[in-house]
């Protein structure tokens, strides 16, 4: 970074990733702004700089005193312990420093004190609510929310035996009743339950009634007339609910029916194919229900509209993945317990192979990682048919 860009990002102000102190005296207030940078996009904290941008200088001695300052807050005061850069900066007004702290990869980060800070803003503040310490420790591989129990739903109740059933013999290739173990049992060795008590991918493999149990667990379609969502004017909807399979077949369906049939050289009697391969909509519908963000009690969101198909997924990529990363193949697993059995139950390989297949089936895919708004968005593109 040189002097220009640095002037050019003080002139603009503080904001998430840039923050301006004066002077630091505190180890535990560094340590604080730390840790809510770790926590949530990394950032600069630019020292010898007012909260006006002003630039307020400081001496080669201020320079040794926070190169210790800033060297003790991030060992002894971040928990677990970072490694910020400091660059010392000679501008005409002044001498600054910087430090850079990176986005975290050992989340959730915490002060001495064991507070847990986040960015709000150019702001920081504790992290409180339970979904958002939740996400923390679901990107440290802490917590995974398909593990999550349901103490109110039980086997005897609310799981479909028979759809358990048809996936127990095709997997082991024996009868649930000829097991010596009971289905309770079972369900415990599978990872689907612990003290008599389903956890989240029971329900969404094999539940029944996740209609009126799970019901911010659906998926919802609409089809609309032009390019843009309509408040009433809309073609086609559909809410879909139930286990996985049944919200994969009935969106899929949904899918399927509002998009056209092309003859493709095809007999003109024959009923032609689908404008956008279905091998496409399976790898991205099923990348949508399996790897969705289950700590978010939304909706998935289907859009048809007369230029694209639209799958929006609540929550954004996991850690540190990125749209190049997962378009090369990269995977980070968020439903561990959901992945592992989806492979028998949905078109789906658990490879990290989905995106790229479709890509190279269709390459006409964009992918946006919307991180502030905490979701996915897979727009397919639909081509323009020549009459």
């Amino acid at each position: 970074m040189n002097k220009q860009e640095i002037l050019e990002i003080i002139s603009r102000g503080e904001d998430t990733q840039n923050q301006f102190k004066a002077d630091i005296t505190s180890e535990v207030s560094l340590a604080q702004e730390m840790v809510a940078m770790s926590n949530t996009r990394g950032g600069k904290i630019f020292i010898g700089v007012t909260d006006k941008g002003t630039i307020a200088g400081l001496t080669r001695n201020d320079m040794e005193r926070l190169s210790n300052l800033v060297s003790n807050a991030a060992s002894q005061h971040v928990k677990p312990a970072i490694n910020p850069i400091t660059t010392n900066v000679s501008l005409e007004e002044g001498l600054i420093t910087i430090v850079e702290i990176p986005l975290g990869i050992s989340k959730p980060y915490m002060d001495k004190d064991g507070v847990i800070w986040v960015k709000s803003g150019a702001d920081k503040r504790k992290a409180t609510a339970r979904e958002e310490l939740q996400r923390l420790y679901q990107n440290a591989g802490l917590l995974h929310a398909d593990e999550t129990l349901l103490p109110e739903m039980t086997i005897q109740q609310d799981i479909d035996e028979k759809e358990f059933a048809r996936f127990f013999e095709k997997e082991f290739g024996e009868t649930v009743s000829e097991q010596e173990l009971s289905i309770d049992k079972l369900f415990t060795n599978l990872n689907l339950s612990k003290a008599n008590a389903l956890n989240l991918a029971a329900a969404l493999l094999f539940g029944k009634n996740n209609r009126f149990k799970l019901p911010a667990f659906s998926i919802k379609c609409v089809t609309y007339p032009s390019e843009d969502i309509h408040s009433s004017a809309y073609i086609d909807s559909k809410d879909c609910y139930g286990n996985a399979r049944e919200l994969f077949d009935d969106a899929f369906a949904f899918i399927q029916r509002n998009l056209r049939n092309i003859q493709n050289g095809q007999n003109v009697n024959s009923i032609g194919e689908l404008e956008i391969p279905k091998v496409v909509l399976e790898e991205l519908l099923t990348n949508a229900i399996i790897h969705r963000d289950y700590f978010i009690t939304a909706p998935i969101r289907i859009f048809v509209f007369s230029n694209r198909v639209e799958i929006i997924s609540p929550g954004h990529l996991p850690n540190n993945l990125t749209v190049e990363n997962i378009k090369n193949g990269n995977s980070n697993m968020r439903n561990p317990v959901l992945s592992s059995f989806a492979t028998k139950i949905l078109p789906y390989r658990g490879l990290g192979n989905g995106i790229r297949r479709a890509i190279k089936v269709y390459p006409e895919i964009d992918f946006i990682d919307d991180r502030a708004g905490n979701e996915f968005r897979c727009v397919i593109h639909r081509r323009v048919i020549k009459l």
